[in-house]
């Protein structure tokens, strides 16, 4: 080997989208576009592990970590340095796709990637301490209208991201301003459920498996609403839509990745099928219920008119509740 070719090797190896060269499915990784444990770790690591153990890939899949501004760093890097990094998965949530609506993620819209599969989604939910007096969507929504100052609502974000924006809807649902709503943004979920246990808030506009997961490891919380068109399976199956108590709000979290804008259409297709012959086992039925997740696979084209259709919705609500909102190139 050259000593060009070995500086090419030992940069590539160094690089967080390391062996972009290589084909699709050969020394694959995955981009968590944020710091080990949440969310993109959890949605990396699925299906890191399916992979592996479905055998679709002959070496284990490896994991980095590239935080910054909610996936933004990840993004743009992507896109600017390693657009055709053909064995680089890079994970997005929906709350990725309404900071895109919303331009956090700097010049680049929803149309400067492909977006290659969706393998499971969450749902908002409405969630009070175990000994809270509320018992319904109702109860919540009555007291606020009759003083929206004396329930105050919290949330893992500040205003504009998606617990916010969970909180607003809901709100406006109720026949209530958004903006009397008394709302405090937390660090992420987790404080935000200490401090609903703790009496500091009334309400937690979070996600419906992040508090199914904490009610089986403990926490004396109950989910009074899921924000689905119809009620979610297994444990979840006796807890009431929003829209059944009589609030139309429908919060689904997609959980998926992307790819590079100059990757192959032959290397994509290698992606997508593999997604779709993975998600069709029980083997990962298994893992993605162990993880909290609830079905929701599709890949490819109906995949990119999916993620289309949620910005431009992502952009409308925005707009409606006055944040800042960018148009797609």
């Amino acid at each position: 080997m050259s000593i060009t070719s070995k500086f090419i090797a030992a940069a590539v190896s160094a690089s967080a989208l390391s062996a972009f060269a290589a084909g699709a499915l050969e020394k694959t990784e995955c981009i968590a576009p944020a710091k080990p444990g949440g969310g993109f770790d959890l949605t990396c690591k699925l299906v890191q592990s399916a992979l592996q153990e479905g055998k679709f890939i002959a070496d284990p899949m490896r994991v980095t970590y590239m935080p910054g501004g909610i996936g933004a760093v990840a993004y743009n890097t992507v896109i600017a340095q390693k657009p055709d990094a053909a064995n680089a998965i890079v994970a997005f949530s929906g709350g990725s796709l309404l900071n895109l609506a919303q331009g956090k993620f700097g010049r680049y819209t929803e149309n400067d990637v492909r977006w290659l599969a969706a393998i499971g989604t969450d749902y908002g939910a409405v969630v009070v301490a175990e000994n809270s007096p509320f018992k319904s969507l109702k109860d919540v929504m009555a007291a606020m209208k009759a003083d929206p100052t004396k329930v105050v609502l919290g949330a893992g974000g500040t205003v504009g991201s998606q617990d916010w924006m969970k909180a607003a809807l809901t709100a406006r649902a109720g026949g209530v301003n958004p903006k009397t709503m008394r709302y405090v943004a937390f660090e992420g979920g987790g404080e935000a459920l200490t401090a609903l246990q703790g009496g500091h808030i009334h309400v937690f506009t979070g996600d419906a498996a992040e508090a199914g997961q904490q009610i089986k490891a403990g926490a004396k919380v109950r989910i009074l609403a899921v924000m689905n068109d119809k009620r979610l399976t297994g444990d979840m199956a006796s807890i009431p839509t929003a829209a059944e108590q009589g609030y139309d709000v429908d919060w689904p979290i997609v959980r998926g990745f992307y790819v590079g804008p100059k990757v192959s259409d032959a290397d994509y297709k290698v992606w997508a099928d593999t997604f779709a012959k993975l998600m069709a086992t029980p083997a990962y039925d298994k893992l993605r219920n162990e993880r909290g997740l609830f079905p929701m696979a599709m890949t490819g084209a109906p995949l990119d008119a999916y993620v289309k259709k949620q910005v431009a919705g992502y952009r409308k609500l925005a707009e409606e509740f006055g944040l800042n909102v960018v148009a797609a190139k």
